[in-house]
């Protein structure tokens, strides 16, 4: 006989995020019957609250835990420490003491600017941080400190600028990729040499499944996880402007000591329009703003020379890019955020345009379709690539 095969159960914080959300439909479909997954949400578990987490872990005695919560990038000192530091000691902590692996999401942002940075390349502690990347950079410190000390297994995985379908917050990325979309980015804010390495999100949880079956490997290490090429930021807007066939952005260069003036006075006009009662507020990737102007590549040889292979190592951001604009901007249509575009591509049924203009058809048709068999119309097996499940902390 077969041995049947035991369940584990694991914990995810941070599952409505593109990052946590991936990971999460991953587990539930790919790993189904093998694992379970736990993704509380902010009422559920708290990363502010220890109370809060010694409770939850106590019950529920995962056989793992990923980190990807965070507190949004522009929050105040005490959010930022309590969430993206102090929360992340408190899960290791748990994590040690039940002897179980640790996986938390790091971010690019904590290492310095240069070209094909290793993992050992990390910015010094400084004051001066934002505290996004203060929080982030005392969190990978704190995680050796304890892997070295306390014996905690686990493994860091840095990510770079990530990019996926299904991410219901304009952020990162998204945040460049709307300005395109919405017209609202004249020029280039950028350089024309300026190089990122950017995350792939549909791969990652094969790295995460991977790294957890094979803990000797990957126990106590940091990985870069980026696509093998770097990518030209120029390039890319350009090439999403002719996609959608815009006419902005032009093709002008802005130098930065310009782009920066420009913000100055833009946040200035947002903080007196906050005074008059209209709820405005800067876009919170602006603060990264010289990085646009400035290249940082990682490293991928680490994982390279790992044992994970690439489920497609073909994809890149530009292959990626029908898939997210077409997701993007039809999503971005439906909530009234930007002008509409082809509807015909968008909407090949035309059912927006007949809800709006002639519903009485609409309704028609619908009522002749209740006549066909439905569940033979849908397909019975899995999502389309990159469908997700969002549950837990924001990310």
């Amino acid at each position: 006989m077969t041995p049947a095969i035991t369940e584990k159960t694991g914990v995810l914080l941070g599952g409505s995020g593109l990052i946590g959300g991936t990971l999460l439909y991953y587990f539930k479909t790919q790993a189904e019957g093998r694992i379970n997954i736990l993704a509380p949400n902010s009422k559920k578990l708290s990363l502010r609250d220890p109370d809060d987490i010694r409770r939850y872990f106590e019950k529920a005695k995962p056989a793992f835990i990923i980190n990807c919560a965070i507190a949004a990038i522009d929050s105040d000192p005490q959010l930022a420490y309590e969430i993206n530091y102090q929360g992340t000691v408190y899960l290791a902590k748990a994590a040690q003491e039940l002897g179980i692996p640790y996986i938390h999401l790091s971010s690019a942002a904590v290492m310095p600017i240069g070209q094909n940075l290793s993992e050992e390349r990390r910015l010094p502690l400084q004051a001066a941080l934002p505290n996004y990347t203060k929080a982030k950079l005392m969190a990978e410190l704190s995680l050796e400190h304890l892997s070295r000390s306390r014996g905690l297994d686990y493994t860091c995985v840095r990510l770079g600028i990530v990019y996926g379908a299904h991410d219901h917050k304009i952020q990162g990325f998204h945040r460049l990729f709307f300005a395109i979309v919405d017209q609202s980015m004249p020029v280039l804010f950028t350089t024309q040499g300026a190089l990122h390495s950017y995350s792939n999100a549909r791969k990652l949880p094969y790295f995460i499944a991977h790294l957890l079956e094979n803990r000797a490997e990957f126990s106590g290490q940091t990985y870069n996880f980026v696509d093998p090429n770097p990518v030209s930021l120029s390039q890319l807007i350009l090439t999403i402007k002719s996609y959608l066939e815009l006419k902005t952005p032009r093709e002008i260069y802005l130098p930065f000591p310009v782009a920066q003036f420009g913000m100055e006075i833009m946040a200035r006009l947002v903080r007196l329009i906050t005074r008059l009662g209209i709820e405005a507020r800067m876009p919170a990737e602006l603060m990264f703003l010289q990085n646009f102007y400035e290249t940082q590549t990682l490293s991928a040889a680490k994982l390279r020379q790992s044992s994970f292979r690439d489920p497609d190592p073909e994809a890149t951001i530009f292959t990626e890019l029908p898939e997210l604009i077409q997701y993007y901007v039809t999503r971005w249509e439906h909530l009234n955020l930007i002008k509409p575009f082809n509807k015909e591509f968008f909407d090949p049924r035309r059912r927006a345009e007949e809800f709006l203009h002639t519903p009485e058809l609409l309704l028609q048709e619908m009522h002749q379709e209740s006549d066909l068999p439905f569940l033979k119309q849908c397909p019975l097996s899995n999502p389309p690539r990159g469908e997700e499940t969002t549950q837990g902390p924001g990310k």
